[in-house]
């Protein structure tokens, strides 16, 4: 077992039960509900799950949680398999669905119906709802709650027959309708559901509650470890009370605090209203925080991974800032991007002492911190695009980069001067400079000593490759999004700026997800809508890093 890199309470809790021969293997469960999309939230569960059976030498079974046909679809299915294996997590053959174990939980119903643990109720679900009480008021008990164990079973066995409609009968668990968690008050195991299951089809017409079969399906499964959020908590006694009721295998349940990321909101109620408003351009628009919206944005797996492991496992809910998150990526793709130049704004530099015709290959890191990476050749000759932010015509007193008159370096390359503007006559707007260059300083020095103080990226302009540039803000203007009149009303009018200009020649055929480093522009990443001969990039992240100068 290798040493853990952080400490946190659930890895203490679970090797203090090995230590008292409690289990004496760990198995945990990532049971997602098949009716959305993963976000970085889920990650967070997912690196926690596998990442626990991993360190203790245990396995980690996927389940699907389909208990709800109305809302769940295979793309869901399809997309969470993704999703898992590209954070790097691998559940082997414990691939496993709760609507493997109807069967058993409908046996197990009717065995908590023989021993008078069950009853089938015949209100509607508003009158269960007010019957149930308030936190400061007993519950109101149901006038069915005392019908005979022969009458509940047939009852119950004709739900199963499909003889009653949709919501006219339900089974309820026989607890305390006095107790203080609302949740133990005869909750609802069974609703009648004449909906086609994806993977039962049109057999079933009732179908278990979330509460009656999350216990069983760890109990079935042999989990040692139910790792649950927060809100769970309040479930536990209900988890416990019918397992113990059964007599059947007890997993112990652990919660922690769910993510809580600052600019973002991680309710699929609020993911679905923002897709389905046309808000964003889909579940994978990068600016969401689903992972499928992560991947396509440049977000790499390991950078997720880390983040998830810095955060730590919490008792407690907390908000994190997800400058940290941004602060993992660029700290993941500066080892990893191939860095390469790009011209998102641009403006033509003509260098009118250069020889025409001549082109030179120059080289360039690919990236400084590989240097088994090697180096790259830029080509070079006399018509060069420029960023047009580097160029200013008249420039105030700290505006170190071209302007009239002014010399700069070209990075990797050589020392110009700008010595003409040209305008365009009829808007006077600055279309092209007109520069000399000093043959003595390629490579970007100069030999005789003299030093400048600015540096441009730039690209041939015959072997330029016009692209596409998709640049991505926060999709919110708040850190807490809900402030003032809620989330919509906090979206953030320029989360995405598209605009097009040049990458370099290198990139010709760069392959969707291949991240790089666009030099003094951030960390971008080859959109699936790319082709060949129309390539489109999106900003992953800028270069400035917030979280690292606020955690000096």
């Amino acid at each position: 077992m290798s040493e853990p890199a952080i400490s946190n309470f659930i890895r203490d809790e679970v090797a203090a039960d090995l230590a008292a021969k409690r289990f004496t293997k760990v198995a945990t469960r990532f049971p997602p509900e098949p009716n959305g999309y993963l976000h970085i939230g889920h990650a967070k569960a997912i690196c926690i799950n596998f990442g626990i059976a991993q360190e203790f030498g245990g396995v980690c079974n996927l389940r699907f949680d389909d208990t709800n046909p109305t809302k769940e679809e295979q793309r869901y299915i399809d997309s969470i398999q993704e999703d898992v294996c590209w954070l790097g997590f691998d559940w082997g053959d414990r691939l496993f669905y709760a609507s493997d174990y109807f069967d058993r939980m409908y046996e197990l119903a009717l065995e908590m119906i023989r021993g008078g643990k069950a009853y089938v109720d015949d209100q509607t679900q508003e009158q269960i709802r007010l019957s149930r009480g308030t936190l400061t008021e007993p519950g109101t008990p149901s006038p069915w709650r005392n019908r005979s164990i022969e009458e509940n079973l047939d009852l119950f066995r004709r739900m199963k027959a499909g003889e009653f409609p949709d919501g006219s009968r339900v089974l309820r668990a026989k607890i305390d309708m006095s107790s203080p968690n609302l949740n133990m008050r005869d909750p609802v195991m069974y609703r009648i559901l004449a909906v086609p299951h994806h993977r039962t089809g049109d057999r079933w017409k009732i179908y278990p509650m979330y509460d009656w079969a999350h216990g069983l399906e760890d109990s079935i499964e042999g989990i040692t470890h139910s790792l649950c959020t927060l809100e769970f908590a309040d479930h536990r006694p209900l988890y416990d009370w019918f397992l113990e009721q059964l007599g059947v295998h007890h997993p112990r349940q652990i919660e922690f605090a769910r993510l809580e990321l600052s600019y973002t909101v991680l309710s699929k109620r609020k993911l679905l209203q923002l897709v389905e408003r046309k808000l964003v351009s889909g579940w994978d628009d990068p600016r969401l925080p689903t992972l499928a919206a992560m991947r396509r944005r440049g977000y790499t797996a390991e950078a997720i991974r880390n983040f998830c492991d810095r955060i730590g496992v919490s008792r407690s809910n907390s908000i994190v800032d997800v400058a940290l998150l941004e602060h993992c990526l660029r700290e993941d793709l500066n080892r990893r991007a191939p860095r390469t130049m790009a011209v998102l704004r641009p403006l033509k530099l003509v260098i009118t002492n250069y020889p025409e015709g001549k082109i030179e290959l120059l080289n360039a890191d690919i990236n400084p911190e590989d240097p088994s990476a090697g180096k790259r050749e830029v080509p070079f000759n006399r018509e060069l695009w420029i960023e047009r932010d580097d160029f200013m015509e008249n420039p105030p007193a700290k505006f170190f980069r071209l302007a009239p008159g002014r010399e700069v370096r070209l990075k990797y390359a050589y020392y110009v001067r700008c010595n003409e503007v040209i305008k365009d006559p009829g808007t006077g707007e600055i279309v092209e400079l007109h520069c000399t260059y000093d043959p003595e300083t390629r490579g970007g020095w100069s030999k005789d000593g003299r030093r400048v103080k600015g540096t441009s990226h730039w690209i041939s302009v015959p072997h330029a490759i016009p692209a596409e540039f998709r640049l991505y803000d926060r999709l919110f203007n708040r850190p807490d999004p809900d402030e003032g009149e809620g989330f919509l009303s906090n979206i953030n009018p320029d989360s995405l700026e598209a605009i097009r200009g040049f990458v370099e020649a290198g990139l010709a055929g760069a392959r969707p997800g291949s991240n790089y480093q666009f030099e003094r522009q951030g960390y971008f990443c080859v959109d699936p809508d790319s082709t060949p001969s129309a390539m489109v990039f999106n900003r992953s992240v800028s270069l400035k890093d917030s979280w690292a100068k606020i955690s000096r």
